[in-house]
């Protein structure tokens, strides 16, 4: 089964959930998912997924992409034009257009919809970059930046179907609140975005957005194997 962007949008909507999900699916079996697998040699040919649960997202609750903001020295302009974003929320019309089923029920239209990089499998970003900046790690899936190699041509920025992508135009580094030598910080020219907290899952540590939301479960974090039991671990979101 190949998943596309229209059987994407089908299970986000059937699972009433706001997904932000990288194609897969879990474990067969009635055992318990669990909420991380640390990263091993022997998981090769799998890829990282991740469930969020809007239903359990707080109004006006933004701490999950502050979290993500402050590990990763993402800075803040103060000023939509000049906006860097990995992770933010969108209006549902927005995330999904022209999404109908009915089972989509008013109250998840009403929620704002987390969005961030979907790690495609088949990644337009990285088919248009000219200098590889921008690739997909085959043994886990998760699309990936070379700031170094980055020369702000924008042609994933312009390729990205998601809008996931985002452009330094200005010098980031003075407007970092504080800057946390764990993670790089860019400069004027770089592209950056979402890359699943690839620096923590190598070190067994779940992504900080998942971090940040443990206390009432929003995000799952998961390896899974292939895209045919997805609804297994979409049906463990919700009984959280």
């Amino acid at each position: 089964m190949n998943w596309t962007r229209r059987s994407f949008l089908k299970w986000g909507s059937l699972a009433l959930v706001g997904l932000g999900v990288r194609p897969g699916a879990a474990d067969s079996g009635t055992a318990e998912v669990p909420r991380f697998a640390p990263l091993s040699k022997n998981l090769k040919g799998r890829r990282w997924a991740m469930v969020v649960d809007s239903r359990k997202c707080p109004p006006g609750c933004r701490d999950c992409i502050e979290a993500c903001h402050r590990v990763h020295n993402v800075p803040d302009f103060g000023n939509p034009k000049d906006e860097v974003k990995w992770i933010w929320n969108e209006p549902f019309k927005d995330v999904f257009p022209g999404q109908e089923h009915p089972l989509l029920g008013e109250k998840l239209r009403e929620r704002p919809i987390l969005v961030l990089c979907n790690h495609c499998d088949n990644p337009p970003c990285v088919r248009v970059c000219p200098t590889r900046a921008t690739y997909r790690r085959p043994e886990d899936g998760i699309v990936m930046m070379d700031y170094h190699r980055c020369i702000g041509c924008r042609f994933c920025v312009a390729g990205c179907p998601y809008g996931a992508r985002s452009m330094n135009f200005r010098d980031p580094r003075p407007f970092l609140k504080a800057i946390d030598p764990r993670f790089p910080t860019r400069t004027k020219g770089v592209v950056e975005k979402c890359n699943f907290c690839e620096e923590r899952l190598a070190q067994g540590l779940r992504p900080a957005c998942v971090e940040q939301f443990r206390p009432v479960a929003g995000f799952i974090v998961q390896w899974l194997i292939g895209p045919c039991q997805f609804e297994q671990l979409v049906r463990h979101a919700r009984q959280q």
